[in-house]
């Protein structure tokens, strides 16, 4: 069945049957927000991928970690800042409980409840594996034509790493101009990184990549410099503005460093033809390795030494559909979370950020129907 007529089955399934029975059910009206977060839920069904083993079997029995994982979807959903927030709004709406399989106020876990699950979430990749199984559902066997490839700034909640000191003893002044004809010299650790990774395993490539917070500076765009303290989270999107291949790294890392793995992770998981990327991209491994893939690299120049070459009006319209990731970015932070941080560390940070990637990717999917 193709995607569309699956969508369709689905989203007539829920409204034909769901609804109707819930409607009975509920003693308030259904909302169109609701109505939103139950087809969400019913195409993501995060609970399947909560893991049995974080049910104790000795103690006291813990709080239901399926109808928290889908209270933290509804949280994405309605771009709620705090956990705080999200028990006051349970508190108050009984529809909400139900849809998350709550079944009572006294049924709603603490705040440090929903932080510990949070926390266990976290360390079993929860986003990871629901967001891996809606790709396999939906885009598997689809033949998608650009896979658009940038990354956007994530305010963290937490104090910038300081950075190592080289000890200056074992640091040798850089010498100036050019080498003399047979010299060697060392280069740039971006460059080394990014020539290795063309080798590397996308796993290999990603063990070397920083990920802890610190201090990013980018110009936006009219040519000032923003700086900011958290990460960067880069994201492969496809056309349709489907989230495809996320990766969370330190905010200092330069977007050039992630383009590798990123496309040999993303050749894994869809079939595509055409890598669209900005000037920050624009390097001789990157489009051995996009071309190796066999998919045709669509780059701005860079205008390192002076003018450089236009796109051919061909290649100029394929790379204007790159606004799909500033698209999905944009609706990542606006609408499903991407500006609340309040948690720390790498690995919690990328679990919020995954759960507004799923809530995303299933709202996409039921716009493609409207």
């Amino acid at each position: 069945m193709k995607l569309k007529e699956t969508l369709s089955w689905i989203r007539t399934k829920i409204q034909a049957e769901l609804f109707p029975y819930l409607e009975e059910e509920f003693t308030d009206p259904i909302t169109k927000k609701q109505k939103q977060l139950i087809e969400i839920l019913e195409i993501v069904e995060v609970e399947r991928y909560v893991l049995s083993s974080l049910y104790q079997w000795m103690g006291r029995k813990p709080k239901d970690r399926r109808a928290i994982a889908r209270a933290f979807v509804l949280k994405a959903v309605y771009n709620m800042a705090t956990t705080k927030d999200l028990i006051e709004l349970l508190n108050t709406a009984p529809n909400l409980r139900k849809i998350c399989g709550i079944s009572g106020r006294k049924d709603i876990a603490s705040e440090s409840t929903f932080s510990r699950a949070f926390a266990e979430f976290a360390k079993n990749g929860l986003g990871e594996r629901v967001h891996e199984a809606l790709l396999e559902e939906y885009l598997s066997d689809e033949l998608i034509g650009h896979i658009s490839r940038d990354s956007t700034a994530i305010e963290g909640n937490e104090k910038p790493k300081k950075k190592d000191k080289k000890d200056k003893k074992d640091t040798e002044p850089k010498k100036r101009g050019r080498p003399r004809k047979g010299e060697e010299r060392q280069d740039k650790a971006e460059e080394k990184r990014i020539n290795k990774q063309v080798a590397q395993s996308p796993h290999e490539a990603l063990k070397e990549i920083p990920i802890q917070c610190d201090v990013g500076t980018k110009r936006n765009a009219k040519g000032y410099k923003e700086t900011w303290i958290g990460y960067k989270f880069h994201i492969d999107a496809t056309d349709s503005g489907f989230p495809v291949t996320t990766i969370l790294t330190s905010a200092s890392l330069h977007d050039s460093q992630v383009a590798i793995p990123m496309m040999k992770i993303t050749t894994e998981k869809v079939t595509y033809l055409y890598d669209l990327m900005d000037s920050a991209y624009d390097a001789a491994p990157i489009y051995e390795v996009s071309q190796k893939l066999q998919h045709v690299p669509i780059i701005d120049k860079n205008p390192r030494r002076g003018s450089v070459i236009p796109m051919s009006p061909a290649e100029a319209l394929r790379y204007n559909e790159r606004s799909s990731v500033e698209r999905v970015n944009g609706r990542l932070k606006e609408d499903f979370g991407g500006n609340n941080i309040k948690v720390r560390g790498d690995k919690k940070v990328k679990l919020h950020l995954m759960f507004g990637i799923i809530a995303l990717f299933a709202d996409q999917l039921i716009r493609l129907i409207l």
